[in-house]
């Protein structure tokens, strides 16, 4: 992993990411890859619910809604 590879569900609100990884295996995995989540795909944190999860992200032209689970699998590097 890259020195500043973080879990998904940690990258702050308005931030943007580039995926490095996914560590999610079967169905999850096979979604997250047909939302479009690849290697260098980039992300933007958009919005948390007033719950604190899940949270929306900018991904490749739609926003996605995903629970911190599932964000969790998801290794993303902090774009600045």
């Amino acid at each position: 992993m890259y020195e500043k590879s973080i879990p998904l569900h940690m990258l702050p609100i308005g931030s943007f990411g580039r995926v490095t990884s996914l560590i999610a295996i079967g169905n999850s995995r096979r979604r997250m890859l047909d939302l479009g989540l690849i290697r260098d795909t980039k992300i933007e944190a958009v919005l948390k619910s007033p719950s604190g999860d899940p949270t929306a992200y900018q991904i490749r032209g739609a926003v996605i809604a995903l629970r911190s689970e599932e964000a969790s699998k998801i290794i993303v590097e902090k774009i600045d």
